[in-house]
């Protein structure tokens, strides 16, 4: 059912993209190309989390789109040489590779305004949802999330010191936990619930999938991943398994997704595909 679903809404979700991406012009193309290809996790969450509490996966759309479009720009904008100077995402040349460098910098600006764009469409719902997903997109996505964790990872680089657990726990919050956080809260805001389960679901997903992720550094392959790997052990940088070791990093991956699991408790069996989005988040080889 996770894979039938998650692939389902990652067409849904990428169909609204391209209906709002530029027809014509020099970005069109370099949006269609940054946009194109990825497991589409972020807007399956917003799509599911709705879904489970009564919202059609069809008023939900937008706001997938949205934090797809954000996504997106980030990892445009990580892949440059200032950045993580990346030549391969998503199995493909990345964009500053594949056009240059200014492309690739508007690409990314111009994926972060169509993702308010989107959330902010008379379809999403009344006024004050529109306005409080906006605005926790925004929270989720700058200088106290998203873009607050890669700030961290760019200082860690010349840091005197490899970074401890905490310091990368909350690193990674931002980084990588941020947008999986808002992705999973985002359905209880469009149904006019509480939103805090999802948040817990949310927290300890984001962190088990950034854990999967220092895993696969080290036991993936580029061509399956679809990126450069052992990149942060060539560079000495501290990661989940560098500090805990594989098998224990591992185990806490595990941990993290039974404490999601145990999150999602009120919605009973509604919540089973967002159990099992969990669980992939581990099992998953790229």
């Amino acid at each position: 059912m996770f894979r039938e679903r998650l692939g389902d809404d990652s067409a849904l979700v990428g169909a609204c993209l391209l209906e709002a991406l530029p027809d014509s012009g020099p970005l069109a193309e370099p949006m269609r190309y940054a946009v194109a290809g990825g497991k589409g996790l972020r807007g399956f969450l917003v799509i599911e989390g709705a879904r489970m509490l009564g919202v059609a996966p069809d008023a939900a759309r937008h706001p997938a789109a949205a934090v797809e479009a954000i996504h997106a720009y980030s990892l445009v904008h990580d892949d440059l040489p200032a950045m993580d100077d990346d030549d391969l995402r998503r199995g493909q040349p990345t964009v500053h590779r594949k056009w240059d460098e200014a492309t690739a910098i508007l690409v990314g600006d111009a994926l972060q305004s169509l993702a308010f764009e989107l959330v902010a469409r008379d379809e999403v719902g009344p006024a004050e949802v529109r306005i409080e997903l906006s605005r926790t997109l925004a929270e989720a996505a700058g200088a106290r999330g998203m873009v607050l964790g890669q700030a961290l990872d760019i200082a860690a680089e010349t840091a005197a010191a490899p970074l401890t657990l905490d310091e990368i726990m909350t690193l990674q919050a931002g980084k990588t936990g941020a947008l999986l956080r808002w992705s999973a809260m985002a359905g209880a805001r469009l149904a006019g619930e509480s939103p805090e389960p999802l948040r817990r679901y949310g927290e300890a997903l984001g962190l088990a999938f950034q854990i999967a992720d220092d895993v696969l550094d080290v036991e993936g392959d580029a061509e399956t991943v679809g990126k450069a790997v052992g990149k942060d052990a060539d560079a000495g940088k501290a990661t989940f398994v560098s500090l805990l070791g594989l098998e224990a990093a591992k185990s806490r991956a595990s941990d993290l997704v039974d404490d999601a699991i145990e999150a999602l408790a009120p919605y009973g069996e509604r919540a089973e595909t967002l159990r099992e989005a969990a669980r992939f988040v581990i099992a998953r080889d790229a």
